[in-house]
């Protein structure tokens, strides 16, 4: 298993692609927080899943979109497992509102959650990882991030943030064996998008299905989880502030 005897904090983890690097990362070995903010059926579900199959995971719950939250969250997690060696930025907010429709609150909970709250989480374990020499930062950022798209601004704003922002704490960071990196996934089934897909929305999904050379309109979550798992172990210690792209071909075209 290629994340034995690892602590890993997944941010948003009790649903999509949180869960699915979650389950993956305790099938690899890991203990793993599962962060997340309402959602106590999800988390408990993800735990029962891990733990069902021998692996070990906790609950935390937390809101990560303001910092008391996270130096909450990052304390009890350490209090807990003592140490922390990985950590997935994944928590987001995904809201599809056109520009003259975009409010400050809805401008503001993108941006607080999907961006100020992953440098806080990444601030408030830097003395932690600097004190056990090192660990791996893995922030999920989006296509949305290194394309665009329309009547989501925000979300634009906030994961092509997170793209340069992986880049910024990269090469501050790098020195210290400190690994900061991004997956930019491309359209997921998750529950952020759900309201774009399933019954209505055919027409849709099969513009979807144009726009990748694979015909695939939205990828699983699993499907993420192979490139977390590979940020997060020694075979990534030479790559800092990249940004993977996994989108089933969209950005080919």
């Amino acid at each position: 298993m290629r994340l034995e005897g690892k602590n890993a904090i997944v941010t948003g983890s009790s649903v999509g692609i949180g869960a699915a690097i979650a389950k993956r990362y305790a099938s690899e070995g890991a203990q793993v927080a599962i962060n997340y903010k309402s959602n106590d059926d999800g988390a408990n579900g993800v735990i029962k899943e891990i733990t069902d199959a021998g692996g070990k995971a906790k609950a935390f719950k937390g809101d990560v979109s303001t910092v008391v939250g996270i130096e909450k969250l990052i304390g009890e997690v350490i209090t807990d497992f003592g140490q922390v060696d990985i950590l997935v930025n994944n928590a987001g907010v995904f809201r599809t509102v056109p520009v003259m429709e975009t409010t400050e609150k809805i401008w503001d909970e993108q941006l607080d959650t999907n961006l100020k709250g992953y440098f806080f989480m990444v601030k408030t374990l830097v003395p932690h990882f600097r004190e056990n020499g090192g660990g791996k930062i893995v922030n999920i950022s989006s296509i949305a991030g290194t394309g665009a798209f329309p009547n989501c601004p925000g979300y634009c704003a906030s994961k092509g943030g997170v793209v340069n922002m992986t880049r910024a704490l990269a090469a501050e960071l790098g020195k210290e064996k400190i690994n900061v990196n991004s997956i930019a996934p491309g359209n997921v089934a998750t529950p952020l998008n759900a309201h774009l897909r399933g019954p209505g929305n055919e027409e849709y999904m099969e513009l979807m299905r144009t726009f990748t050379p694979t015909g695939i309109d939205f990828i699983d979550p699993d499907d993420m989880t192979g490139t977390a798992v590979f940020l997060a172990t020694e075979d990534s210690r030479m790559i800092h502030g990249e940004t993977i792209i996994v989108d089933a071909g969209w950005s080919v075209w």
